[in-house]
């Protein structure tokens, strides 16, 4: 379900919840009962989450000008430490 804005001439601004796709140019007002054109209007972006909307804009950013690797990092010099349930397997 999505939620669709309506502008009546007479009563102002209401909203619709209509299926997605489904909603007509025009809907009758439920107040005064006459025809009320669709409004485009924002998506209600500022109701997320502070941390989603920095996700959000992460994903944009590497979008627009990914990161690119210019060569191949350097192998470290620690060995890998072994994991730890390796330790207590038999040894042949």
């Amino acid at each position: 379900m999505a939620t669709y804005e309506y502008l009546c001439s007479r009563c102002g601004p209401f909203d619709v919840k209509l299926a997605i796709g489904t909603a007509p140019g025009v809907h009758g007002c439920p107040t005064c009962t006459g025809t009320a054109r669709r409004v485009f209007s924002a998506p209600a972006l500022t109701k997320t989450s502070h941390e989603a909307a920095s996700l959000h804009a992460l994903e944009e950013q590497a979008r627009e000008a990914p990161a690119v690797v210019s060569e191949v990092p350097s192998r470290s010099k620690v060995p890998p430490r072994p994991h730890p349930a390796l330790s207590r397997l038999p040894r042949p």
